[in-house]
């Protein structure tokens, strides 16, 4: 077996690109003998010259001391408690075909499952989605995209019948007279992209940053909305109850290009400026501030990105955005739109072709018939012998090594012990598979774990496309050979593949894959038929969908610009999608009583295995961080560079703290770059999105204490004791039901007080029983105050659509607590101000009397405080 084509070193320079994020920065490697050299390309259009200081550094770990050089495989097999040493190839692939077929011929073909990574090339995520269901012959396939834009492409293909990050290139940007960016930190993810924020500024667009922290994005906006982690859906649904309170709704466009507004406008109807204020913290003023800008203007954006998506209700806070933006009429208006920022490399193209657990190339469904029978034809098989949609990222690792779960599973280009939610439980099912194989630069956390490693070839040593956040093709070159023994995915995929007796549908040559990629892809929804390599290099990158153009046609332009005149949708109108705002999976209480958030640091990417091994002090100096409020801080007695530890029901981990005001005092953050001691996905909620099958990354309860001085680095080096405490199964505490009243007779001040606003609100439809029968309205009427917590109603207010006189009754433990008529058409405010306890373990219950046959409509919102 020989491996694909390579270059001979020259001092040339190649024009290729950046390594890390979305942006796909053009650089110029110069490569002669090693080590190799770069330059940032001043004209390519997503970086025009600039580049972070990763990008800078690339270069630095393509020689590597610590650089896996050949495969790796267990002294002892089955053992991995014995010690890694080096392999020959071929010994290496028999080790992992022999059991590969092993497994599959106990337990069947999806025993043996994928887990792939959103930067490998178009050409290698094509492979390995092909691999898992032509050499595997397994439904077992997913990939770390999952956790990353996963929410927001489910979103925009209900909504807009397509998923492409930005339907606009990124040049757009400067050119919007307003931009509404919703969990997005640019600045520090990609710095590049600022140039054309701060052209915009500087011609006078107005920016709006939706983030619980002033982030160096946030800092330059000219307004900054720090909502409460996962209420961001509450906050769109607010900001469109006020576009059409205000009468700022584009109506012509809705009722030319979209169908579903109806609906819509009556659900926002319940999102009155103060009740979102209530839910977010975003005063009514900036509301209005924002809803108005973005309306005013001539060309308007709403950006969202993972701060916004990666929730349990992930889907439905981007259907919301979409909502918006709908409304005031954007997408497909010049330099205006919906867009989601990507943020891995490759995630645009990772997702089009085949890694995801539903999807085939060219975002065909495997559940589609004709979809099947496409690619099955471009393949050489027959469609039957295609697998149904298996697991998704999560739900496929939760399950590894249990019955009916994977037994074996291949890993390309993800650290999943380091990425994934609830790592801890990960690890745990990691060690229990019978096989583990890792293909990666170093020895990252996930491959220390494995069974067998391959060494893989790095990006400035692989030919091969990928596809960036504009959904812009573009030719990833080789501007220098691999290292003597490491090949690339392409010839690791086509080994194994010729074991289990299935190499005759693998190439190991990129070329020949784009060619059959764009053949796979071709009358798809992510076209890539009419591009080639030729002209991707011509044109610096060219957007899909590009059809193949007949014979006697010129080329298809390529589509730089969505929406322009219709929706692919079969109306070729978008829709709009109701959707209601529910608490986050996991709210502060007594034990876990602040808000836990996660994001990136500019110096490092993704899980760290690459940028934390940077040689450069700009990237070795940065450490795992808790930003703190001093408020916060001060009541917790925590100084400056001190070791805090940060516990949640899923573990623990240590990081240094940082004390600054610009985040949330009820709010901590951490980044999630690194392991062991200071993993972040230790303590991180792994409920999953119904729609997109995202983990909450973004919102979890957590506890917070000083456990060292800033010389106590062991901390941050052996990780902490893991303690599970999942909900529900909490240890009794019988001081926690006391220490609210032992705390306010004497208002200590080294307590903190720990409070949350609880809304019993929404608007429903009823039919009465008798004035003198109060009967439940909604089972979302119901809470059951936390144990340890005490809860106090302070308001009702209520609304009335019938022509007689109704009743709310509030109800404790089924006794009737206060009563509340409402007037025929009529609206009460009920201030309440005799105030009483409700103990923890009772159960608040709001339900309504009305005259027997009476129907309506009733609107409700009691507001509680526990506390």
């Amino acid at each position: 077996m020989s491996p694909g084509p390579s270059v001979t070193p020259t001092r040339t320079p190649t024009p290729t690109h950046c390594p890390y994020c979305s942006l796909q920065c053009g650089v110029s490697v110069v490569a002669g003998d090693r080590p190799a050299t770069l330059e940032p390309l001043p004209d390519f259009p997503t970086n025009r010259g600039g580049l972070c200081s990763k990008g800078w550094n690339a270069t630095s770990l393509l020689d590597h001391p610590s650089r896996l050089l050949s495969p790796l495989v267990r002294s002892v097999p089955g053992d991995r408690g014995s010690e890694l040493r080096p392999a020959t190839w071929d010994e290496a692939l028999d080790r992992v075909a022999s059991t590969i077929i092993s497994l599959q011929e106990e337990s069947g073909r999806d025993a043996v499952g994928c887990f792939g990574g959103g930067g490998l090339t178009n050409e290698k995520a094509y492979a390995f989605g092909k691999f898992a269901r032509v050499a595997l012959r397994s439904a077992m396939i997913d990939y770390n995209g999952r956790f990353c834009m996963s929410s927001a492409a489910t979103a925009c293909n209900k909504a807009l019948g397509i998923d492409r990050g930005l339907p606009f290139p990124l040049a757009d940007l400067a050119q919007a007279r307003a931009i509404l960016l919703v969990g997005s930190n640019p600045a520090a993810t990609m710095p590049p992209a600022m140039q054309f924020f701060d052209e915009g500024r500087a011609a006078g667009a107005t920016h709006i940053v939706v983030d619980p922290r002033r982030t160096a994005t946030a800092k330059g906006a000219s307004l900054h909305l720090a909502p409460s982690p996962g209420t961001d859906l509450a906050l769109a649904n607010g900001l469109l109850h006020l576009a059409i309170r205000e009468d700022l709704v584009d109506e012509t466009y809705i009722a030319n290009r979209t169908t579903g507004f109806g609906a819509v406008r009556a659900s926002v109807s319940a999102y009155w400026p103060d009740r979102v204020e209530r839910i977010t913290g975003v005063p009514v003023a900036a509301l209005e501030q924002t809803v108005r800008a973005l309306a005013a203007a001539p060309s308007a954006m709403v950006l969202t990105a993972r701060g916004a998506e990666q929730h349990s209700s992930g889907t439905d806070t981007a259907q919301a955005f979409l909502n918006l933006a709908l409304a005031l009429g954007l997408p497909g208006k010049p330099y205006s739109g919906y867009g989601t920022i990507t943020g891995q490399g490759n995630g645009q193209g990772g997702r089009e072709h085949g890694q995801k657990a539903d999807q085939l190339p060219g975002y065909r469904k495997l559940t589609d018939p004709a979809d099947r029978a496409h690619v099955a034809a471009v393949w050489g098989i027959d469609p039957e012998e295609l697998p149904q949609p298996g697991l998704s990222a999560f739900e496929m690792l939760d399950r590894l090594g249990t019955p009916g779960g994977v037994r074996g599973l291949l890993v390309l280009a993800s650290n999943v012990v380091v990425s994934a939610p609830d790592v801890n439980r990960v690890r745990e099912r990691l060690a229990a598979l019978d096989l583990l194989v890792v293909s990666d630069i170093f020895l990252s956390e996930t491959a220390e774990l494995a069974d067998v490693v391959f060494p893989t070839a790095q990006w400035a040593e692989e030919e091969g496309t990928m596809t960036n956040l504009e959904g812009r093709v573009i030719r990833r070159r080789q501007a220098l050979r691999p290292p003597v023994g490491v090949h690339d995915d392409l010839y690791l995929m086509h080994g194994l593949a010729q074991r289990l007796g299935r190499g005759r549908y693998f190439s190991t040559d990129p070329r020949e894959v784009f060619d059959e990629l764009r053949r796979a892809s071709a009358g798809g929804i992510a076209d890539y038929s009419g591009i080639s390599y030729e002209r991707i290099e011509a044109e610096q990158g060219v957007f899909w969908p590009c059809p193949q153009a007949a014979p006697d046609e010129p080329p298809h332009p390529g589509t730089p610009r969505l929406f322009g005149d219709s929706f692919p949708t079969a109306d070729g109108r978008a829709r709009f999608f109701r959707v209601e705002y529910r608490a986050p999976e996991e709210s502060p209480d007594a034990r876990f009583p602040y808000v836990l958030t996660t994001g990136r640091l500019m110096a490092q990417y993704q899980s760290g295995t690459q940028t934390r091994r940077h040689l450069a002090t700009a990237q070795s100096a940065v450490q795992p961080e808790v930003q703190l409020h001093p408020d916060l801080a001060r009541s917790l007695k925590i100084e400056v560079a001190d070791i805090v530890q940060l516990r949640t029901r899923r573990g623990a981990a240590n990081f240094r703290a940082s004390i600054n005001t610009d985040i949330r005092p009820d709010v901590v953050f951490v980044p999630f770059h690194w392991g062991g001691a200071s993993a972040a996905n230790a303590l991180t909620n792994p409920a999953l999105d119904p729609h997109s099958r995202m983990p909450a990354f973004k919102v979890c309860a957590v506890a917070v204490a000083r456990v060292g001085s800033p010389d106590d680095e062991h901390l941050l080096s052996t990780s902490p004791r893991q303690t599970l405490t999942r909900r529900g199964d909490d240890p009794p505490d019988p001081a926690n039901k006391l220490v609210n009243r032992r705390l306010q007779p004497h208002r200590r001040k080294d307590i903190p007080m720990i409070s949350q606003n609880r809304f019993l609100q929404g608007i429903y439809p009823f039919e009465g029983a008798g004035l003198d029968k109060p009967s439940p309205v909604s089972a979302e009427l119901t809470h059951v105050v936390p144990e340890g917590i005490v809860a106090q109603a302070l308001y009702f207010r209520g609304g009335n659509s019938s022509g007689e006189l109704v009743v709310v009754v509030l109800m404790r433990d089924g006794v009737p607590m206060r009563y509340f008529p409402i007037g025929a058409k009529e609206s009460v405010h009920v201030p309440l101000r005799v105030v009483e306890d409700i103990d923890g373990g009772s159960a608040v219950e709001l339900q309504l009397a009305a005259p027997v046959g009476l129907s309506g409509t009733v609107v409700v919102d009691l507001g509680l405080v526990e506390h």
